[in-house]
């Protein structure tokens, strides 16, 4: 791998996934190119910022920024790929919808998936390199209202409220009525909570 900024013309994306953990709801991924002559102030790890300091954030990543784009792999293929490999597809989705060819490519963590082009994981980027917290913010965002828009669908389950996370009301509320379509059959909760559906209603 050639290391990153050793050609001054290339241009450098940053990458980042958010949607992990949760029981319910998609896997994001965010791919940002800077534009290296107007830095924007305040980039942190996503997690690190308020809510209302990350949505002022995205609209300036997306204003100021060369180019930025957002992959994402649905609850079908995490449910068949694992979430790990599935996170991977929407990386590689949110590159290839970048309107400038990057040079090379950073993602935070210490697992990256093949791109063909140069690569270089960084643990805790998000809270380093300045592209790859501008990816974990403009996911985190996007991620975040397309949880509140899908609680509108399922308001019983809050996802408004925790984003699909396994909280302890989540929990309580998949226990009660089961999964929704939007929940991940690969996940031991959400299995759990299915099996208990099916009995009740052969009870």
């Amino acid at each position: 791998m050639q290391p990153a900024g050793s050609d001054s013309t290339q241009h450098v994306a940053g990458v980042d996934e958010v949607g992990i953990g949760p029981l319910a709801g998609p896997v994001l991924a965010c791919a940002v190119i800077l534009d290296p002559t107007t830095p924007i102030a305040g980039l942190n790890d996503s997690k690190s910022i308020s809510e209302k300091r990350r949505q002022s954030l995205a609209v300036e990543i997306k204003e100021r920024a060369l180019s930025v784009s957002v992959g994402r792999a649905s609850v079908e293929e995490i449910d068949a790929l694992n979430v790990l490999q599935a996170s991977h597809l929407a990386m590689r989705r949110a590159v290839e919808g970048l309107s400038i060819v990057p040079g090379h490519i950073l993602v935070d963590g210490n697992k990256v998936p093949e791109f063909g082009i140069s690569t270089e994981a960084i643990v805790r980027g998000d809270k380093t390199v300045p592209a790859i917290s501008a990816a974990s913010i403009v996911a985190k965002v996007t991620r975040d209202a397309e949880l509140v828009a899908l609680a509108e669908r399922y308001p019983e389950y809050g996802f408004e409220s925790h984003k699909g996370y396994p909280t302890t009301k989540h929990r309580q509320v998949l226990r009660l009525i089961g999964p929704c379509p939007a929940h991940r059959r690969s996940y031991a909760p959400v299995q759990k909570a299915l099996a208990r559906q099916i009995a009740r209603d052969y009870e």
